[in-house]
């Protein structure tokens, strides 16, 4: 009994699967020819298009839609031969909501590229960092949806698993105390990412100023912000802590900025020859924007005064340059022009003893 049990187990029908390959192998070079055609229609039209976007989308979903024509094409001839029909039940559990995931997944980095391009070419480097911190962030989030619903589709397809959610489903309210506790860090990562995106505290490109440390923002995710200094390190920042907490943004209308530069002189010191070199100074300076430009004591001490040197300039790179050309400039005349306006502390016990022999 077991002998002619594992014999019929074992017997394979070679004609049934030979044309069941033929036929599979049919479909397959026809969907290829298919989806030849249509990509070559499309690049087509997108080589007339003003925007290189259109050829930048096709490329990316070239692949994904390739294998899903060819997915089809197998469902398709599946229903004609009970051999393709018991193979492709099963796989397709898997395969379909892999492929659905696939495209998902592409259409939204193709999307979110193509929208990335188009903020680049923007005039307004504020309206463009605003843009690109919005697509970025809500790419991701929409990116995060797609994968976990393609997971537990794939999953759903496992016999087991999908017994498992049945159960959970029955004392849902058990489940539902126990899946918040575990994922209360990712949806309030996730929250705060959306709430960074609506509300806009800071955006790509922007100079922040944390715990004390100055840097561009390079990268905006769900859970953390990049912050890279003048130096090249990287803070890391959880994305909550912007929400939750201080910070300084020097960009977030605009680039535009006004900068002092401290002048530490003898009291006795002439403030209009300086004031005078100070603007003169300013206008050879193409750093200068001329929104801003005033000399002004600003503190008066028994042994100094302070100057403060105020200017502006369109960009912030710009106005660090100009900041330390006016403090380079203006030291450099004052050691040449007014020498006695610079503060001397020094010990001349030479001069002190040859006085003192003297008399």
């Amino acid at each position: 009994m077991f002998e002619e049990l594992l014999s019929r187990e074992w017997t394979i029908d070679w004609n049934a699967l030979a044309e069941a390959g033929l036929i599979l192998l049919i479909a397959i070079i026809l969907a290829l020819i298919i989806n030849r055609i249509l990509f070559a229609v499309l690049h087509r039209i997108a080589r007339l298009s003003d925007t290189p976007l259109d050829e930048m989308v096709f490329q990316r979903i070239e692949r994904p839609v390739r294998w899903s024509i060819v997915a089809i094409a197998i469902a398709t001839a599946s229903q004609t031969h009970s051999v393709l029909m018991s193979i492709w039940e099963p796989a397709a559990k898997f395969v379909v909501p892999g492929l659905v995931g696939w495209i998902a997944y592409t259409l939204v980095k193709a999307f979110a590229h193509a929208l990335e391009y188009r903020a680049e070419l923007s005039e307004d480097p504020v309206a463009s960092r605003s843009r690109r911190t919005r697509i970025a962030i809500l790419s991701r989030t929409a990116t995060f949806v797609v994968v976990f619903i393609t997971v537990g589709l794939m999953l759903l397809g496992i016999p087991g698993v999908r017994d498992i959610g049945t159960t959970l489903l029955a004392s849902a309210g058990l489940a539902a105390l126990a899946v918040g506790a575990a994922a209360q860090p990712a949806l309030k990562s996730l929250i705060a990412g959306l709430q960074m995106a609506i509300t806009e505290p800071l955006r790509l490109g922007d100079l922040v100023v944390v715990d004390g440390q100055t840097g561009r923002v390079e990268e905006i995710r769900m859970s953390f912000i990049t912050v890279r200094t003048w130096d090249e390190r990287a803070i890391i920042v959880p994305t909550s802590r912007f929400l939750d907490q201080s910070f300084e943004n020097w960009s977030r209308k605009s680039e535009k900025l006004t900068g002092p530069v401290f002048l530490h002189l003898d009291p006795a010191t002439e403030i209009a020859p300086i004031r005078q070199e100070f603007l003169r100074f300013l206008e050879t300076q193409e750093n200068w924007d001329k929104r801003e430009g005033k000399l002004l004591m600003t503190e008066a001490y028994p042994e100094s005064i302070e100057l403060r040197l105020a200017m502006s300039s369109a960009t912030i790179g710009d106005l660090f340059d100009l900041r330390c050309a006016v403090r380079e400039h203006m030291l450099q005349w004052l050691r040449s022009e007014m020498p006695g306006a610079l503060i001397r502390h020094r010990l001349e016990v030479e001069g002190a003893n040859a006085r003192a022999k003297g008399n």
